[in-house]
């Protein structure tokens, strides 16, 4: 087949750097940066006014008005929760947390690096509005981790990736619940009745097979995800939970695809081309055919799934970190550095993760409950459990919830750049040695 220049040397490469499962931790990490020049120059006014900038969406007597920053948090981050959703619902019906002897490991382990982090927070901020920050230090940011340990490629075994996979995944789970149970304002019980009539159509259209995916998206965004942001949920639950309703069944089984795709190839082999380089209407009735079958072989939640990786990973996160990474140092760094708030974040990132996640999963191999993932040892884990305490994104989207105070707020965003570079750091040296 002779590649177009513009598909040789344009859109290949370009698809082969969107697929590298490191890119897009590099992106988010240059966000974080940028954030971080911004808010320290001379541009550090503008900077923090933009994210500041209120627009409204709605009509008549129904208007919603939030900040830029707000609905980045409620709007985009929502997008995060929905891929999180479909990654959940196929890891459960199918992947790794599909087999209790195998999900086992690293769902108790990602139990440990949640409820361990969050008693260490507790023990530097027992009262008062402080206190409230106990889910930051809970969250694991699943793109730096996964891309600090893809840049160590044959050095660890993929065992450890599916096994850190499945840990960010669990730990994810526990930080939509932790948010959807703590991190909520006053509910109104309208609103959230308005959602479960949206949520009963979602589960209904899937029991009667509707797979349009555009369906899902006007009952789920405008129904759904609008009855929770004025419910008093936080609005990126109803993200995970319309990735739930999903359809993750074909139309067509493997067998009868297979031999619905040799007649059609048979069909288009018979047919006679064209002398130019157009398609004859037969042949494109076949190619129509072919496409159809294709997309009926394909669960709609696959399918989702991995078209809105690109968007998350290439557009919503880094506007996230762009958003939310900015802080402006000032003379009071260090003490802001030795505050409660802060060191209750960096012990609970650096200590309560490692503690929990490698403390956890000794007890639970000490009682023969499971065993270690085949070919990995536990300097590895200690590795994965210090990759853990890379918080970031999670962290920094978590204290916008707990906290009102600019203060407490500076304090925890500090703890989390601090601790997530030291983890960062020391995670890809354990692993690099091991």
């Amino acid at each position: 087949m002779r590649l177009d220049p513009i598909d040789k040397y344009l859109l290949i490469p370009l698809n082969r750097f969107i697929s590298n499962s490191t890119t897009s931790g590099f992106l988010l990490f240059a966000s974080a940066i940028i954030a971080l020049i911004l808010a320290n120059s001379p541009l550090k006014q503008a900077y923090h006014h933009f994210w500041e900038y209120t627009f409204t969406i709605g009509f008549s007597d129904f208007m919603v008005s939030k900040s830029l920053h707000h609905w980045i948090n409620d709007g985009l981050m929502s997008i995060f929760f929905f891929v999180i959703g479909l990654e959940l619902k196929r890891e459960i019906m199918a992947g790794e947390l599909s087999n209790p002897k195998d999900a086992i490991l690293p769902i108790f382990a990602g139990l440990g690096g949640m409820v361990v982090p969050a008693l260490l927070y507790l023990l530097w901020n027992s009262t008062g509005e402080a206190s409230n920050g106990w889910g930051i230090p809970m969250a694991t940011d699943i793109a730096f981790a996964l891309g600090i340990l893809y840049l160590l490629g044959d050095r660890v075994p993929i065992s450890l990736k599916i096994f850190l996979t499945a840990l960010a995944i669990a730990d994810d789970l526990g930080a939509v619940m932790v948010i959807a149970f703590f991190y909520t304002s006053n509910i109104s019980v309208i609103s959230l009745l308005t959602g479960g009539v949206f949520l009963i159509v979602l589960v209904l259209a899937n029991r009667l097979g509707v797979r349009n995916v555009l369906f899902y998206g006007v009952i789920g965004i405008g129904g759904l995800w609008m009855a929770f942001l004025l419910s008093g949920i936080h609005p990126t639950v109803a993200g995970v939970i319309v990735a739930f309703t999903i359809p993750a069944n074909v139309k067509i089984e493997d067998e009868n695809f297979v031999k619905k795709m040799k007649t059609l190839i048979d069909e288009f082999k018979r047919s006679t081309p064209n002398e130019t380089t157009l398609v004859t209407p037969d042949q494109l009735h076949i190619l129509d055919e072919i496409r159809h079958y294709s997309r009926a072989a394909m669960t709609p939640l696959q399918r989702l799934e991995h078209s809105m990786h690109p968007l998350v990973g290439f557009v919503v996160m880094p506007i996230f970190a762009l958003a939310n990474g900015g802080i402006t140092f000032s003379s009071s760094f260090f003490d802001d550095l030795g505050s409660n708030v802060s060191l209750g974040v960096i012990f609970g990132l650096v200590l309560g993760k490692f503690i929990g996640i490698v403390g956890f999963s000794k007890i639970l191999i000490h009682l023969k409950l499971t065993t270690l993932p085949e070919g990995v040892n536990w300097r590895q884990i200690y590795g994965v459990a210090l990759l853990a305490g890379i918080g970031f994104t999670m962290s920094l989207f978590i204290t916008d919830l707990a906290f009102i105070d600019p203060a407490y707020i500076l304090q925890a965003k500090i703890g989390i750049f601090v601790a997530s570079l030291f983890c960062g750091i020391i995670g890809y040296l354990t692993l690099r040695k091991a």
